[in-house]
């Protein structure tokens, strides 16, 4: 029987879900509180150029092709290959193979080769065990006859996953690296530095895995993603509003039954959350005691996912000469003379020291910058609550050390694209505040849940998920159902939902 569906937030795993459930012939409503689809992977456009808000690219090709076949809109989206190119002081390579790591990076550290060859050898069991499932869709994401089928690749590389990471379980990448080199030192600095700061050892080889194989930039950017999804919800009869927050949940005798929006009353059958985990269960419920505190308690000091500060930069410089200097759309440039600590919020130099990210939209695809002009984004991770909070407080002295952090981030950046500062036209930035205020992700969260072993949020480790929730009939469908998010995740966790609701 048709069931009325609220779902808050037009991210992929709101949209995903959206679609799902319309198809299933349910009445399907969308609060989106921005202007336009996407979340944290949405983009925008400044003076003619093309920037992605947040989310550059994603994982998992088997799982986007099957989402894609599945709503009608296979051939739709061209994706283009990542290829990140390393750059330090002690080297400069792309990571397009594992043998070209190795071989950069013992040649770049010649007095640590046998620790090299340790630490990837602790790695290559496990992604050897990964590599037979890199590129299929989730078990999920079937059902049916055709998930036992889906299921079986699965089930037969299962063991030798297990087997292969139990050397590695629950041990962060900061772990194993101090087994092989001495902390402090450029080449324990690389190895703890690339991926999220003390992310698990196996999620780091799921991470060398798909550079090598299955990392993907959308070529017309994410938001023509996010707009197709979007456009096709709407053809199937869904009702999508934007700039449409959701104030509050509504709930009766233990249940979600509709959410505020505008200050209008929606009554629904199910609510499905697309949004921040703890912003859904802290603050969006009319009766907050529905929750056991115990549990409120666990949802309040759960560890989130590092912030990012973005700088969007259009460029008086065309295309071959940004390629020129870059040599791929896609930089990392680590430093590795200091050490960096993640979590403290209190290091005014964090900006001074830390590594950091170069992508160019319009290296991928022109069309995304004016003619004879190019764009660039500039990335690095940095702790959410930096500086007292980025002087949230006071609007002034925010937007100064937002400008002054952006001019610092564009200075370091000419050791790769010399001249970068003179060629800037256009310059913008975004803080873990901004993201924040406009995903409603906390601490302006990029990935969802911590990607830290030592804490969790879900049991069971990385590939943990639920989509359940404390509240009858409120369900997750973002990638904050699974302890390690990102894309894939939240695609899961729509079709996981939409199943658990049913027709």
């Amino acid at each position: 029987m048709p069931k009325t569906i609220a779902v808050i937030g037009a991210g992929l795993g709101g949209l995903t879900t959206a679609n799902l459930l319309a198809d299933r012939g349910h009445k399907v409503t969308i609060f989106e509180s921005y202007a336009r689809p996407g979340g944290y992977t949405a983009g925008f456009r400044r003076q003619g150029y093309y920037f992605e808000s947040g989310t550059l690219s994603f994982e998992s090709s088997g799982v986007f092709e099957k989402l894609m076949a599945d709503l009608g809109l296979a051939g739709r989206l061209p994706l283009v290959r990542m290829r990140m190119r390393l750059v330090s002081p002690r080297f400069d390579f792309m990571m397009d193979s594992w043998s070209a790591l190795k071989e950069a990076l013992c040649a770049a550290f010649p007095e640590d080769r046998a620790g090299i060859d340790g630490y990837l050898g602790r790695l290559e069991p496990v992604i050897a065990a990964m590599r037979p499932l890199a590129i299929r869709p989730l078990p999920t994401q079937f059902s049916g006859l055709a998930r036992v089928k889906a299921i079986l690749p699965y089930a037969v590389a299962g063991p030798r996953f297990v087997l292969s990471k139990r050397r590695v379980k629950g041990m962060t990448v900061d772990e194993l690296a101090a087994g092989y080199f001495r902390p402090g030192t450029p080449v324990f600095r690389f190895f703890t530095g690339l991926g999220y700061p003390k992310m698990e050892v196996s999620t780091q080889a799921g991470m060398f895995l798909v550079m090598e194989e299955d990392y993907w930039h959308v070529r017309d950017g994410m938001q023509r993603w996010a707009d197709l999804l979007a456009d096709r919800f709407r053809e199937r009869g869904g009702d999508l509003r934007l700039s449409a927050p959701v104030e509050r949940i509504l709930t009766s005798g233990g249940a979600a039954v509709g959410v505020v929006s505008k200050g209008e009353r929606f009554a629904a059958d199910a609510v499905v959350s697309g949004c921040d985990y703890k912003k859904t269960l802290l603050s969006l419920l009319d009766d907050p005691s529905i929750v056991p505190e115990a549990q409120r308690r666990k949802i309040r000091e759960a560890s989130v996912s590092e912030g990012i500060f973005t700088v969007y930069l259009g460029l008086r410089m065309s295309g071959p000469e940004l390629l020129s200097k870059m040599k791929s759309h896609s930089v990392a440039f680590m430093p590795l003379d200091r050490d960096v600590d993640p979590d403290d919020a209190k290091a005014a130099d964090h900006f001074d020291k830390d590594g950091f990210s170069l992508y160019s939209p319009s290296l991928v695809n022109p069309e995304l910058a004016p003619e004879g002009r190019s764009s660039l984004m500039i990335q690095s991770v940095c702790p959410g609550h930096w500086q007292d909070d980025w002087r949230r407080g006071d609007p002034g002295a925010y937007r100064a050390l937002k400008a002054r952090v952006r001019d610092r981030l564009v200075a370091r950046a000419e050791a790769v694209v010399p001249g970068l500062g003179a060629a800037v036209e256009f310059a913008d930035a975004a803080t873990p505040l901004t993201y924040e205020r406009y995903t409603g992700n906390t601490d302006g969260a990029t990935s969802g849940w911590s990607w830290n072993p030592r804490k969790p949020f879900y049991k069971g480790g990385a590939f943990a998920a639920a989509v359940t929730t404390p509240v009858r009939n409120l369900w997750i469908g973002s990638s904050w159902a699974g302890q390690i998010g990102g894309i894939p995740s939240a695609i899961g966790a729509g079709y996981l939902v939409a199943r658990k609701i049913g027709r």
